[in-house]
């Protein structure tokens, strides 16, 4: 393995380590706002234990993405210094925005949020948790302007070799950015609706396992109370409200991330064609969609790859908006590339040892192909999942079967990894361009970067070899930390982000309105809710 292969493993690591948080910040932030909300209109109690349970585990994957993000940063100037004196003169404006702005907001807000539940009046309490919300989609809409340039590099000039921005507006509403941030934002909310919607699942099984809830001659769940801390009637409302927020937010992000997906294929067709066709393992012209298709999908000029299931028209439909209209496959497209670009990588001193080589124009099409039919397929079955909860439970709990339970659970993973899967495909899918050209006859069409020219040139593979190990090292041991803090709150119920219930009369856990009262957090609640 050669430097440029081991930057790649590194940042691969580290960065989808990093995006599986990212997520579920953004998603389930979103979601503690809106039940926070409902708690403060309505005053009733499961909308504050709701607040305060997911709102403990909200903080502890933010707590840790923040740590996981660190590093991202360092990896720029560590393993990949070219391409950051490549793109820096871009990339500044909307890194800056969201390191100086939206994050410095979001966790500022944040940090009111969490010691504010006494001290702020209950309106302002809310007005901090949505700014800090509003801040992390902020944050995430500047880190997709920048991913986006290097997907469709515009609004700059070259000047000695290097972009210089000269058009910000273009920069920031770049139209593969302002279709990629919706999409990117129902993906995480469909991560937030699964994780209710397992957690929830997996309550009421409790409920239903140790006889505190009971069904009824008309199959209708009868809630009940036990000696257990916070398992009362008010936590059978907690855990069948959350179940169905999640099943009805995981139902919705599916749709938005169907429209949304739609529309930010039909950019790729247009701005990166080579990374649809290996999607598609489209080796000819045509206009059939594969769902199917065997071969060795890995060759270079695929010739071997036959579709077993395919749609006509439906590649064109995705492509153009038609079914008639003959979309490009991989061998066409690669002559394309190589009388553009050129068949063998300049001989400069840039590339290393690597100049000279012959440019693989098509992705890894293993990567691609299957990439793009996973990020549709576990997102179609999480859709499906919450649909199929929202039948089981229309009498106010779940069955009592276990192997049901444990099926929920896992279900939490299915969004996950359409999210992993899409930004893998994504980012593989450009390759070998890690700034992609422009194909639009502007001007500009020449602002593209070959990967093999990104890496540092200073630091040798052994040394980047010996971060690779150490940085995935330290990420194993916070993913065991944070997965064992997670697993831990979630056994503990409600019970976990309030401790007030486990020494509380049963009647003042009824009576937690957002004017104060009985059941108002306690300041010795503060600093357990913050950890």
């Amino acid at each position: 393995m050669d430097a440029l292969e081991i930057a790649r493993w590194q940042f691969g690591i580290t960065t989808v380590y990093h995006f599986m948080m990212v997520p579920l910040t953004i998603g389930l932030g979103l979601v503690v706002a809106v039940i926070q909300t409902l708690w403060h209109r309505t005053g009733r109690p499961e909308y504050l234990r709701m607040t305060k349970f997911w709102g403990k585990l909200f903080l502890i994957n933010f707590i840790m993405g923040v740590a996981t993000g660190i590093v991202q940063e360092f990896q720029f100037g560590m393993a990949w210094s070219e391409y950051s004196r490549f793109v820096g003169d871009v990339f500044g404006a909307p890194l800056a925005m969201e390191a100086l702005l939206a994050f410095f907001v979001e966790s500022t807000f944040l940090g009111l949020w969490i010691f504010g539940w006494k001290q702020l009046k209950p309106a302002v309490h809310l007005a901090c948790l949505w700014i800090a919300v509003i801040g992390s989609v902020f944050s995430a809409y500047f880190i997709i302007v920048a991913n986006s340039w290097m997907q469709h590099p515009v609004g700059v000039e070259m000047i000695d070799g290097r972009p210089v921005m000269t058009d910000a507006w273009a920069v920031f509403t770049n139209n593969t950015a302002l279709v990629a941030v919706p999409h990117t934002l129902f993906g995480a909310l469909a991560v937030a609706g699964a994780f209710l919607l397992g957690i929830a699942w997996y309550h009421l099984w409790r409920r239903r396992h140790d006889g505190t809830d009971t069904v009824g001659p008309d199959g209708r769940v009868v809630p009940g109370s036990s000696d257990i801390p916070g398992r009362d009637r008010a936590d059978h409302a907690v855990w069948i409200r959350s179940l169905r927020i999640g099943a009805v937010v995981a139902m919705i992000s599916f749709a938005g991330t169907a429209v949304t997906g739609d529309l930010q294929g039909k950019l790729m067709f247009d701005q990166q064609p080579m990374k649809m066709a290996a999607a598609e393992a489209a080796c000819h012209d045509g206009t059939g969609f594969s769902i199917l298709s065997v071969g060795n999908v890995g060759s270079k000029n695929c010739d071997d790859v036959v579709a077993v299931i395919e749609v006509p028209g439906l590649l064109s439909f995705l492509a153009e908006g038609d079914f008639t209209t003959e979309v490009r496959g991989v061998n066409s497209l690669l002559d394309q590339y190589k009388a553009d670009y050129g068949t063998h990588l300049p001989d400069n001193p840039i590339y290393g040892d690597r100049a000279g080589k012959e440019i693989q124009y098509v992705p890894v099409m293993e990567v691609t192909y299957w990439g793009f039919r996973m990020m549709i397929g576990f997102g179609g079955v999480a859709a499906l999942a919450a649909l199929a909860a929202l039948w089981l439970t229309r009498k106010g709990t779940v069955p009592a079967s276990r192997g049901l339970m444990r099926l929920a659970v896992f279900g939490i993973l299915a969004p996950f990894g359409a999210n992993a899967a899409g930004w893998i495909f994504t980012e593989m899918g450009r390759q070998p361009f890690v700034v992609a050209p422009n194909p639009d006859p502007s001007g500009i069409d020449q602002v593209f970067m070959f990967t093999a020219a990104a890496v540092s040139p200073g630091v040798s593979a052994g040394e980047l070899l010996t971060s690779l190990v150490v940085l995935t090292a330290v990420y194993a041991v916070l993913l065991v930390v944070e997965v064992k803090l997670l697993v831990k709150y979630v056994r503990g119920g409600v019970a976990s982000a309030m401790p007030e219930l486990a020494h509380a009369p049963a009647d003042e856990n009824e009576d937690q309105t957002p004017g104060g009262g009985p059941g108002k957090p306690g300041a010795d609640d503060v600093l357990a809710f913050a950890y």
